[in-house]
């Protein structure tokens, strides 16, 4: 539960400092719930728990039990599957851990505090001697903060960059379904990689064959799976120091009989139209582009991008060509890139049949109630 600043109707006459813990009743006098205040969040509420939290302590002992039940629900995640060792193993409210991202690498954890009330430094230092004393069994020996600058100026918090909490490095190596890859806890995007597609390789690996392009191909997540499955793969990115990792992940599996990949910098809207134009087909191809529609206000201009590379997609695929389509922009509902698809098929002149309709990974959880918890969209289709 958020309560937004313009929601709010009055407050006590004594200042509250940035990320303290409140009660919070509505207009009749009845108890919401503890929650964590913001003093510059438009989300200037956050809920922690429907009880009356009423010491520092309780806070602590709290936080310190969710991060215990988090990391419970994930080692049972990835006891089950057996072949990767990097997960989300806490998502901030479907966890009930508003404002709190941590992603697992290998050996490597990297902590994401989004809000004042994560960032309070007793906090933080419970939340990190809690994930130490859980996971150095398993071998976890090094807790890396990330910083978003953007949300830190938002919530009205000193500048900082990323840096090492605890250990000695910041990288390592990791697998997902079987593949390794490289990890740098100091560079790259949000947490470091894109672990919320986990689930989403090993399926698109399921059905990709022969020809295949990867677009917006980052690190080389999708790329590295198709080429277990496909005869020739070629992946672009607009990012050259994603793609000089990707280069470098690709290494890491060699001598596992796989087609070499074909890394290209190149924007991915004039790459499609040019190569549509010039005839170019494939069997299999992949569509993960960032988030298009960061605000509501975008979701109109975010459609129309989806929609032109999504035209261009289904036209350049062969009759039988396996389509895996992405969006992780949290306002583009799920009817919304449906319908977007539908109308892209149309005017190309093909037919779609969808194979799968499938979200984010498991590890990071989608919980009803809270929409913002399910933002990934991932269609899988074959062209007729």
């Amino acid at each position: 539960m958020w309560v937004y600043r313009s929601e709010i109707i009055a407050e006590n006459s004594t200042p509250l400092p940035p990320g303290a813990l409140v009660h919070v009743e509505n207009e009749r006098g009845k108890f919401l719930g503890t929650m964590l205040y913001s003093s510059s969040s438009q989300i200037a509420l956050r809920k922690l728990t429907g009880e009356r939290l009423e010491t520092e302590q309780e806070l602590l002992d709290l936080l310190r039990q969710r991060v215990r039940d988090a990391l419970s629900y994930r080692e049972q995640l990835l006891r089950e599957e057996g072949s990767s060792n990097a997960a989300r193993l806490i998502f901030s409210e479907a966890d009930n851990l508003p404002g709190l991202i941590v992603d697992r690498y290998n050996d490597v954890l990297s902590l994401y505090s989004q809000t004042q009330a994560m960032d309070r430094p007793e906090i933080k230092q419970a939340i990190v001697t809690e994930l130490q004393a859980e996971l150095a069994p398993s071998g976890v020996a090094h807790i890396v903060e990330r910083v978003e600058p953007h949300i830190r100026e938002l919530e009205q918090l000193p500048p900082s960059e990323n840096h090492l909490l605890w250990g000695e490095k910041t990288s390592t190596q990791y697998v997902l379904n079987g593949v390794r890859f490289h990890y740098d806890a100091l560079s790259g995007q949000k947490t470091g990689a894109f672990l919320d597609q986990r689930e989403n390789y090993a399926a698109a690996e399921k059905y990709a064959h022969g020809k295949a392009l990867d677009v917006f191909c980052y690190q080389g997540g999708f790329a590295l799976h198709l080429a277990r499955a496909c005869s020739e793969v070629t992946a672009l990115d607009s990012s050259r120091p994603a793609l000089e990792v990707a280069e470098e992940n690709e290494k890491l599996n060699h001598g596992q009989s796989r087609p070499a990949i074909e890394w290209i910098e190149a924007n991915a809207f004039d790459f499609l139209k040019d190569y549509s134009a010039a005839g170019r087909q494939y069997d299999t191809i992949i569509l993960d582009p960032p988030a298009f529609a960061k605000t509501k206000r975008n979701l109109e201009t975010a459609l129309r991008g989806y929609k032109e590379l999504n035209l261009r997609a289904v036209k350049m695929l062969r009759p039988g060509g396996v389509l895996v389509t992405c969006s992780c922009s949290y306002h583009v509902s799920e009817q919304d890139f449906t319908q977007m698809l539908t109308a892209a098929a149309v005017d190309a002149g093909r037919a779609l049949r969808l194979l799968e309709i499938r979200t984010q990974s498991k590890d990071h959880p989608i919980v009803l109630g809270i929409p913002e918890t399910h933002y990934l969209k991932c269609l899988i289709c074959t062209v007729r």
